[in-house]
């Protein structure tokens, strides 16, 4: 008795009786329960969460409604460029406007995260416009570079 519940009664079985044995009473019936149809809705929302798209869609969201989030004025010169990692990239007409916007940071990264929890923004960076500059990328290296050999 005891070999029998260890291992098996010895009897060989199908897969395709082993599969009898697991179905369950009208799940094989049309219109039974879980064969409903589901909506659109439901399905989009449901594939954007199995792929794991919801963050990049959020963070589209944010990007096409910044008119909403700084105001009709200030979304006239401002505009976002980019979101790398947790961090949304502003670019400004002018440093004026630049200096105003940081000034605003806290609001903007409230109303950010209460309206787009799933885009996942932990700052904002403003950024004012382009001067030419010798200096290139975030690391340079220190001392007058390419400009110490003039006369």
């Amino acid at each position: 008795m005891r070999f029998r519940q260890l291992f098996g009664t010895g009897v060989f079985k199908s897969n395709d009786q082993k599969k009898r044995e697991k179905r369950v009473d009208g799940a094989s019936v049309p219109f039974g329960a879980g064969r409903d149809p589901l909506g659109l809705s439901d399905v989009i929302d449901g594939l954007t969460s199995n792929m794991g798209w919801t963050s990049p869609l959020a963070q589209s969201d944010l990007v096409a409604s910044w008119v909403e989030i700084a105001g009709a004025e200030t979304a006239e010169h401002s505009t976002p460029t980019g979101i790398e990692d947790g961090v949304l990239t502003i670019q400004c007409d002018s440093t004026a406007w630049a200096t105003q916007l940081r000034l605003m940071r806290t609001q903007i990264t409230t109303h950010i995260a209460l309206r787009y929890p799933d885009a996942k923004i932990q700052s904002v960076r403003f950024e004012g416009p382009n001067a030419p500059s010798w200096k290139r990328g975030p690391r340079s290296i220190p001392g007058r570079g390419p400009r110490d050999t003039y006369g």
